[in-house]
This record gives C-alpha cells, sequence and structure tokens, in this order.
C-alpha cells in the first residue's frame, strides 16, 4: 500500500511538472509570435477565398505596442481597401487578468461599435480569422499539456493540447506545433465539440527581421466550408517609437495619416 501511495505521488507530481513545462512553453511561444521588440507597424494583405477559387481582398495597415512583455499591449487597425472598408479601423487594449477591450469604427455609419468578449470568436471582417486570433488569448484561460515531441516542416516541434477552461469558445481544443528553435507557431489544429479538426492554422514562411523570427505568410483554413484566409506582411518594421497616445478612442476617428502611408 504505502509503495502504491509513493507511486500516485510520483505520477501526480509528473503530471503537475509536464502540465506547467507546457504551459510555459505557451507564454514563450505567445512572446515570440505577438510580442516581438517594443512596437512594430506591418502592411498586412489578407486575401478571403471561397471553395470555388472567389476571391476577396482586405490591405490593412496594423500598429501595435507593447507595454510589458506577455502583458498588456494595444493594437490599431487601419483599413486602406476595398472600398467598402477603407477607412475602417480596430483597436484592441490587450490585458493579462481581465477581458480585452475592442473597439470598430465603420466610417459609413460614423460609428464606433464596442467588440463584446462574447463575440471575440467572431469573424474578424469576413475573415477564416476570429477578433481573437488578431491579438491572441490569454495563456491562463487553457490548460496546457505536452504530448510529444514531432518534426514538421523539418523543424523539430513541441506538439501541445490547449483546452479552454471555460466552455465559452467555439472549439473544444487545439493542437499546436510550436519550433524548439524559434517557438512560433508552425500550426495549429482545431477540434469542434465532436472531436474533429474544423480548422487548421499553418506558418507558411518566416523570416528573421530585424533579429526577429517574424511569420510573414499563414493561412487560416476552414475545412468544412472549404474557405480560406491567406495573409501576408510586408514591410515589417519593430522598434519605431510608437507613442501609447495613439491607442485611444480618439484616433478611431481621427487615423494618424503620418504612420499609414
Amino acid at each position: 500500500m504505502k509503495h502504491l501511495v509513493v507511486l500516485l505521488m510520483v505520477l501526480t507530481l509528473s503530471s503537475y511538472v509536464y502540465s506547467e513545462d507546457a504551459k510555459e512553453i505557451m507564454r514563450r511561444s505567445q512572446n515570440a509570435f505577438l510580442y516581438q521588440a517594443d512596437d512594430m507597424k506591418v502592411k498586412v494583405t489578407m486575401r478571403l477565398i471561397s471553395s470555388s477559387g472567389a476571391e476577396r481582398r482586405r490591405v490593412l495597415t496594423m500598429l501595435r505596442r507593447d507595454v510589458t512583455d506577455g502583458g498588456r499591449q494595444f493594437y490599431y487597425i487601419y483599413f486602406h481597401e476595398p472600398p467598402d472598408v477603407k477607412g475602417m479601423t480596430f483597436m484592441v487594449h490587450k490585458y493579462p487578468d481581465r477581458d480585452d477591450d475592442r473597439w470598430l469604427f465603420i466610417p459609413a455609419l460614423n460609428m464606433v461599435k464596442r467588440i463584446a468578449a462574447r463575440d471575440r470568436a467572431s469573424s474578424f471582417v469576413g475573415s477564416d480569422f476570429t477578433y481573437e486570433d488578431v491579438s491572441g488569448r490569454d495563456i491562463d484561460e487553457d490548460e496546457h499539456q505536452l504530448l510529444r515531441k514531432e518534426v514538421l516542416k523539418g523543424e523539430n516541434c513541441l506538439v501541445i493540447k490547449s483546452i479552454p477552461r471555460k466552455e465559452d469558445m467555439p472549439y473544444s481544443y487545439r493542437i499546436s506545433w510550436i519550433s524548439e528553435k524559434t517557438y512560433l507557431p508552425l500550426k495549429i489544429e482545431y477540434y469542434n465539440h465532436t472531436g474533429k479538426v474544423y480548422k487548421v492554422f499553418t506558418a507558411d514562411e518566416v523570416k528573421n527581421i530585424q533579429g526577429y523570427p517574424t511569420v510573414v505568410r499563414r493561412t487560416m483554413r476552414n475545412l468544412q466550408s472549404g474557405h480560406r484566409t491567406e495573409v501576408s506582411f510586408e514591410e515589417v518594421k519593430y522598434n519605431i517609437g510608437l507613442e501609447e497616445g495613439i491607442f485611444t478612442e480618439r484616433f478611431l476617428r481621427r487615423p494618424p495619416r503620418s504612420l499609414l502611408r
């Protein structure tokens, strides 16, 4: 009986350490993917492609400023085209310990819309990415498990299973392939509540920009509808000295034009 108790304690401790290792891996991955440098400016092209091959485009500028690594963070997005979304702006105030604040300015209606926390899993401007995909998800909102190590695209990866603590997401869990070299997510599979993969993220191209490994081409595929969204990053610039004042509500209606050229 004594040996059985010791064995159970060892197994429980091993499981705890395994879980803690997985959480730390995901934290490092988020920092590598979403918190490079102190700030960032990038021109983004989104191609929304239907199962029949019909294509729509979104062209936008994204500004990002970090307050703390892995913590508080600001995003500002301005849409250049197509004409029906030109002038639209989107802003995120990301917090490590509570729901993020998200606003969308729709110029055709001259209206600022607050994106509720419950809508964070909704489609971002008709794409296969969600509002939450844009700025990321709090590490502590999920339970993380290190499943195995595996080679993907010639890179050694750590394979992590992440299960939401609350049943408020459209997926029951996701599995991420995290590069051991860069800690960037190279692939993420999203599983529905029947245990089937319904959406897949892939990092299609990684470049070293100013010393930071950066995913410059990425794709989100919806396996159910056959629709996919391909995203490319161009003119990526880090540490340009973005001021916090840019990320306020007044700039939703009055974009900082000098930063959007």
